[in-house]
């Protein structure tokens, strides 16, 4: 690698808004985000399906396969 053209590569924190924060490593010095896979409601299995006029049942019994 060639010297002086690579930016510093240094410990950093990463801050979530619910307060969850991951240290790693990063060229920037702190990040700052607002959704993490501690609060997102995919990785924490909160994630709800909202039926709106019967979409999501007429779905479920389309592709019901049977056994």
């Amino acid at each position: 690698m060639k010297e002086g053209i690579h930016p510093a590569y240094q410990a950093t924190t990463i801050t979530c808004a619910c307060g969850n924060a991951i240290k790693t490593r990063s060229t920037r010095n702190d990040i700052h985000v607002e959704i993490c896979s501690a609060c997102h409601p995919y990785f924490t299995g909160t994630q709800k399906l909202i039926d709106t006029e019967g979409r999501v049942e007429r779905f479920r019994k389309k592709y019901n396969k049977k056994k």
